[in-house]
């Protein structure tokens, strides 16, 4: 690995990281992305390096202020996280088993989606 890529994955998880503190988003919207266009890794490598780095507690900082600003209902937080873990195995089970260019276009669908939803409100 080049000086170069060590300074490009370090700029994308930077920018993820701070897109992740101010947005709640990071992961599937700047580290994917990033790592097919920039860095040339395939649909599978990048979801599965995006979820690699989600696994560790990079948000702990991040958490402690939403946290402390209070904003985190552990209830709804704990639902969450057992529909997250329970899901991401199956929907990880069936993304490894579709070919790279059927999940870069349902992937690139979806942001596509939800963005338009965002844009034009509730």
């Amino acid at each position: 690995m080049g000086t170069a890529q060590l300074i490009l994955l370090l700029i994308i998880g930077l920018t993820a990281g701070f897109v992740g503190g101010a947005l709640g988003i990071g992961g599937g919207i700047v580290i994917v992305p990033a790592l097919i266009y920039i860095l040339h890794f395939t649909q599978h490598q990048a979801q599965g390096i995006s979820l690699m780095v989600l696994l560790f507690p990079v948000g702990i900082f991040a958490v402690a202020n939403y946290y402390r600003a209070g904003f985190i209902d552990w209830k709804v937080t704990l639902l969450l996280m057992f529909g997250v873990i329970i899901g991401g195995y199956f929907g990880s089970k069936v993304s490894i088993a579709l070919p790279a260019a059927t999940l870069q276009r349902i992937f690139g669908l979806f942001i596509v989606l939800i963005g338009i939803k965002m844009i034009l409100g509730r």
